[in-house]
């Protein structure tokens, strides 16, 4: 494309107006220091991309300075990332190195520039697996610069402002790898502007039809709205007034990512979404009085109209873990319909719109900056702990952390810890410290004893009761949700899985030894295929816990003496050696479904609607003729059961039958003696491989009888209880039902 030479000049000037802009709109004041800085910045970059045009045939250089603008006004970080921002693909792109940039600008702006560069050649990939390992690796660029993510974020955004001119295919692409990373972190960032940028211009890639649709509806019935919040607005102004209140009334639409998600969510039209728009109440304040303010245009709001009372939300006593303050309510306003007012002072508006740029401008020192900065950082670190070897369930992990609601609720001493909406007592105790999270009992919320289930709300007071002896299982990640206790449980059951897979080998060393079988690379090769695992930890494990037993072997044993038959196999097809049989993972094969508190076997049938396969989070249904259907909890008809026929859900989970513990009931008879059921009860709990469900004891003319519920591995397991408990003076009889 050759410009003449008049064009050329009219670019120049659109070049250097743009760059007047970005110092004249930076949130933070800029220094003589800084303007050199990003006129250094500036002038290096407008050289380097000198020759570079974009798809829509403008002068590279303009994308730089609009991320830069981004950078600088709506983020509002410092003149670093500004510099940083206009240089983001310089070494990349053009002829400049890295070593240019650090020498020209020195170690922090080249770091952050590395660390933009190594993100930049993770490709997007349609895969989600591929596009979750690549996300994984970008994260971890956090440990040079958390302001990598933050100009990233930037990036992508105005890339999603400028993609028109792309094929549609990369359009989509592009789109749904932004919904996929980049929203929910603008999100944990507390850039809420730029996340609801995000998302719509996202729909408005993915889904076309839709995001048209709801954008030319709600600009149908804009005009209703304004009229809407006028009558509103005088209503409360004149009582604002009265107080001499300097304020502010501004009507805000819903996003329409957020309007497309509530008529999915709730199955509804657009007409039937109640709170299409939010009232913000923004006043003038001092430090001292901001939270009196606040309360007191919440009493004037709330003598107009009443209020929902379960839908107050308090951010301002207990702010949220993104630094957001503000009290929103929800009332009953004129013509009958449910109004959202967030009333916030003008710094807690900043906070809500810049994130963490706006706390440091209202931070007098350096410290207290970084330390904020410190402590979101570790959120995020803490969420990258999680070193599993799935990437996507990494991802699924992280993005349940970002976009979680939060819930405040109080340990012992009163310390306020703030958690993800459906937080359990194993949440709490991991988020306190792994060890007391290992070692945990039991728990007291509000001073009541509550199963590790139970579900955690706002304003409980929380005790976790731990014993040297208790330690994670199985069941602890059915009632975990937070991605740090997940992650701590998993690795927990890893190691403990591993002690057993030793003692496996051991076990399977002696018996192979007894069939006269030799314990080599070659038989555990053909053990694993036989048994159709994976790995050679999987096979030793199963022996451990007792799966794989003296008949099974026997079996095998007998399937490989068969020579002549052998033979004929071997030629037909060479034995081929498990691909992944060095690997040193424990692997599921999720192949039974089992249903209720108690796993039972049931019958079933797979529900046609959403098809669930084997490890698919699911639920069963009781229909009225079919029995079970078993639904995916993310099936489009899920919303629709769950809340008409609540009573009918039943609760069900996919298994590893190879894996599985056992449930057994334990009878045993004896005579009655004082302290016989605690000698019991302590009998069982000292073992730590026996999990007591449910015990039962009534005694009669000094003759008892008692029925115990048991959860073991195995059966040796359990006869080595059994055998234990006949020891105990006064018990004549020991049984299983």
């Amino acid at each position: 494309m050759v410009l003449t030479e008049e064009e050329i000049e009219k670019e120049n000037k659109r070049i250097a107006k743009q760059y007047k802009e970005l110092l004249r709109i930076s949130y933070r004041t800029l220094t003589d220091d800084d303007k050199t800085l990003i006129r250094q910045a500036f002038e290096t970059a407008v050289d380097a991309h000198k020759e570079q045009r974009r798809k829509s045939g403008e002068a590279y250089i303009f994308h730089p300075i609009a991320v830069a603008k981004i950078v600088a006004s709506e983020i509002g970080l410092d003149a670093t990332s500004i510099a940083a921002a206009l240089l983001h693909d310089v070494v990349e792109d053009t002829d400049y190195t890295l070593n240019d940039i650090e020498q020209m600008f020195g170690d922090t702006v080249a770091r952050i520039v590395d660390g933009l560069t190594k993100i930049s050649h993770l490709k997007p990939e349609r895969d989600v697996s591929l596009q979750a390992e690549n996300f994984r690796k970008m994260l971890l660029t956090l440990n040079d610069d958390v302001r990598v993510i933050i100009i990233k974020i930037a990036d992508r955004l105005h890339n999603m402002q400028t993609m028109d001119s792309m094929r549609a295919d990369k359009q989509v692409k592009i789109a749904s790898e932004t919904l996929y990373i980049y929203a929910p972190l603008a999100h944990r960032i507390g850039l809420y502007n730029i996340k609801t940028e995000l998302e719509d211009l996202s729909l408005k890639y993915t889904e076309p039809e839709v995001y048209q649709d709801i954008l030319t509806k709600m600009k149908e019935s804009k005009e209703d709205q304004d009229l809407y919040i006028q009558d509103f607005s005088k209503i409360i102004s004149d009582s604002l007034d009265k107080e001499k209140l300097a304020y502010e009334i501004k009507g805000r639409p819903k996003s329409v990512f957020s309007i497309r998600k509530k008529i999915l969510k709730q199955n509804i039209t657009f007409d039937e979404v109640y709170d299409k728009f939010a009232i913000r109440i923004i006043y003038k304040s001092t430090p001292e009085d901001e939270k009196f303010l606040a309360w007191k245009i919440y009493s004037i709001v709330t003598d107009h109209f009443r209020p929902n009372p379960t839908r107050l939300r308090d951010w301002i006593s207990s702010p949220k873990s993104t630094g957001y303050e503000a009290l929103h309510i929800t009332v009953m306003g004129p013509k009958g319909r449910w109004v959202e007012v967030q009333i916030r002072s003008e710094r807690m508006n900043e906070i809500a719109e810049k994130g963490y740029a706006a706390h440091y401008k209202y931070k007098n020192e350096g410290e207290q900056e970084d330390q904020n900065l410190d402590q979101w950082l570790n959120k995020l670190q803490e969420a990258l702990e999680n070193n599993e070897v799935n990437a996507v369930d990494f991802v699924e992990q992280f993005k349940l952390n970002l976009y979680s609601k939060e819930i405040f609720v109080f340990t012992p001493k009163g310390d306020l810890k703030s958690l993800p909406k459906g937080a359990t007592p194993l949440d709490f105790a991991f988020s306190i410290h792994t060890e007391i999270g290992l070692k945990t009992r039991g728990a007291r919320v509000n001073g009541k004893l509550v199963p590790l289930s139970h579900e955690l709300k706002s304003g409980d007071q929380v005790d976790i009761i731990t014993s040297e002896k208790s330690k994670p299982t199985n069941n602890w990640l059915d009632f975990a949700n937070t991605a740090r206790a997940r992650s701590k449980i998993k690795s927990s059951l890893k190691d403990e899985k591993k002690l057993i897979a030793e003692d496996g080998k051991a076990i399977l060393t002696r018996k192979l030894k007894a069939q006269k079988i030799p314990f080599n690379d070659k038989t555990i090769a053909q053990l694993v295929k036989y048994f159709k695992l994976k790995t050679s930890l999987d096979l030793f494990y199963r022996v451990g816990i007792g799966t794989i037993d003296n008949t099974k072997l026997k079996e095998f044993a007998a399937s490989r003496s068969n020579a002549f038959v052998s033979f004929f196999k071997n030629k037909i097809r060479k034995p081929s050696v498990p691909q992944d049989i060095d690997r040193e993972e424990i692997t599921h094969n999720y192949d039974q479904l089992v249903f209720g508190a108690e796993e039972e076997k049931l019958e079933y049938k797979l529900a046609n609607c959403c098809n669930p396969i084997p490890g698919d989070p699911v639920f069963g249904f009781i229909t009225v003729n079919e029995g079970i259907k078993v639904h995916k909890k993310d099936c489009p008809n899920a919303i629709q059961l769950q809340s008409n026929y609540a009573y009918r859900i039943i609760q069900a989970k996919w298994i590893d039958s190879s894996q599985q513990e056992f449930s057994a009931v334990i009878k045993l008879n004896g005579l009655d003696n004082l302290g016989l059921v605690s000698e019991v009860t302590k009998e069982i709990s000292n073992n730590l491989h026996v999990d007591m469900r449910k015990i039962s004891f009534e005694s009669h003319d000094s003759v008892f009888q008692g029925k115990i519920t048991v959860v073991v591995k195995n059966k040796s397991i359990l006869k080595k209880l059994m055998d234990r408990l006949k020891k105990i003076n006064g018990i004549d009889k020991v049984t299983r039902e």
